[in-house]
């Protein structure tokens, strides 16, 4: 065998489909099983290497082989670190609808960060107890949560991993906000202590813990900067050429663009660290922006509605052109609007997370890392499309970030098309989601926080002192065009 194999049962099954039309003998199968396994007991004494594409194909059609050809893998007890936010929320659902165990720990930092901006949720999101029993009845099925501070109840952490003994941990529970990272020394502070901390304190748990959970961990594209690999974007590592000629394929160079972008960088490093000395498994997510409210499990029920935020620190960018566009605020494009970015659907969210966690790494192998994507648009390209759905206008304001004003992405997210995923793309079909769900709950919104409210430095600052808060107003609904 080539590749990898995942267990004696496993291989057993796949053994016996194999040998059954010939009847061969217990002995001869016996025999067989001891060839199998023998290029797998030399590579134990070996030094550990990167699998290669031929490796992974097999594992994958070993896969589809034990699962079905389906590729269903068996429901799986999971973790989810930050199950209470915008993606984490969504994706428990989701997991739990598969049929997989879910277990949600979250601080509800979230919620209190809602409370410090003065902004909520434009939907009214439930408490995490009423989101659980929701769920318990329109899906009979339960979700356990645990209110815990990965970052500082360390003993804790440990002792719940113990006690769950998760298959796999994923990991949310990290301040997610580029804007917010930024507003101040504090909020710059907090992202470094919340994020690297929890990180760092969830590889040492699994340690002390003594449980062979596979972690996945939501990332950023932000990690790699943007249009700086002088061509399409690789999936986490790179092939260089070294001095004297030396070829080798390592992981992609870092270049954040915020606080927030860094502590991803610092995670990657991490995962690299504790991979290599205590053979952790460990799959890293490189995501895009995220658009999209609502998946088929959170419209169940209204209890379950996935928060939307549209204010400046937390509000995507998509998400923020269709709340303005809805409510007839002219929409808030920064600089020229030539950035250009990934995107992804808080759908595709979900679905990626479980591909994750159906194909993980064995041990040994280097950290697994996906661009989670499904398309790359410039802001000035998306702002036009949503002011002609809507009919208002584009507004172009002063950058409050640091960045290029124009760049190129070109991004490869062939790991997931492989695996299965069909991502969907930006579609004004689709549009109509949010636009509806934006009128629905338009009177909770306070337009004074629509406006960027943080700036990368004290240049940002000074070219958006113009802005004006209060200069926003929202049209009534019948006087916006709502045009398909």
């Amino acid at each position: 065998f080539l590749f990898p194999l995942p267990s004696i049962a496993a291989l057993e099954r796949v053994l016996l489909s194999w040998v059954l039309p010939f009847t061969l003998s217990q002995y001869t199968m016996k025999l067989v099983l001891i060839a199998s396994l023998l290029p797998c007991l030399v590579s134990c004494f070996t030094i550990p290497t990167a699998p290669t594409s031929l490796q992974r194909t097999n594992s994958v059609a070993l896969n589809q082989a034990v699962n079905g050809a389906n590729g269903a893998a068996a429901p799986k007890k999971v973790m989810v670190l930050g199950g209470d936010g915008f993606c984490g929320w969504p994706t428990s659902l989701y997991l739990s609808d598969q049929g997989h165990d879910i277990v949600i720990v979250d601080n509800l930092s979230r919620r209190n960060i809602d409370t410090e901006l003065g902004c909520d949720s434009l939907t009214p999101i439930q408490p995490m107890e009423v989101r659980c029993q929701a769920w318990k009845e329109v899906s009979g099925k339960d979700i356990k949560f645990v209110n815990m501070d990965v970052a500082k109840d360390y003993d804790q952490l440990v002792h719940l991993i113990r006690q769950e003994e998760p298959d796999s941990i994923v990991h949310f529970a990290e301040q997610r906000a580029a804007p917010y990272s930024m507003k101040n020394s504090k909020t710059k502070r907090y992202t470094v202590e919340n994020n690297v901390a929890g990180s760092n304190n969830l590889c040492c748990a699994v340690i002390d813990a003594d449980v062979d959970a596979h972690i996945v961990h939501l990332g950023t594209m932000g990690v790699y900067g943007y249009g700086t690999s002088g061509g399409e974007i690789p999936e986490g590592y790179i092939d260089v050429v070294l001095p004297g000629g030396r070829e080798a394929n390592i992981l992609h160079p870092a270049y954040p663009g915020s606080v927030y972008h860094a502590t991803k960088c610092l995670d990657a490093l991490l995962w690299q660290f504790y991979q290599k000395n205590d053979q952790l498994r460990i799959t890293d997510l490189h995501q895009g922006i995220v658009w999209g409210t609502n998946t088929p499990q959170t419209v169940l029920d209204e209890r379950l509605i996935n928060r939307f935020d549209y204010d400046g620190d937390y509000g995507t960018v998509l998400n923020r052109f269709l709340m303005q566009g809805a409510m007839g605020v002219p929409l808030t494009v920064y600089g020229t609007g030539g950035q250009t970015r990934a995107f992804i659907h808080i759908s595709d969210t979900a679905r990626c997370i479980e591909l994750a966690i159906d194909n993980p790494p064995e041990a040994g192998e280097r950290v697994e890392i996906f661009n989670q994507v499904a398309e790359t648009r410039r802001v000035r390209d998306i702002a036009e499309l949503v002011a002609k759905m809507t009919g208002v206008d584009v507004n172009m304001i002063p950058n409050p970030r640091q960045e290029a004003a124009e760049n190129e992405l070109d991004v490869s997210n062939k790991k997931f098309c492989t695996l299965g995923l069909d991502p969907i793309t930006l579609d004004e079909g689709l549009f109509d989601e949010v636009t509806e769900v934006v009128k629905k709950y338009k009177s909770r919104c306070n337009p004074t926080k629509i406006l960027p409210a943080s700036f990368w430095n004290k240049k940002r600052a000074e070219e958006c002192a113009s802005l004006d808060p209060n200069s926003i107003t929202i049209k009534e609904i019948e006087d916006v065009k709502t045009e398909a």
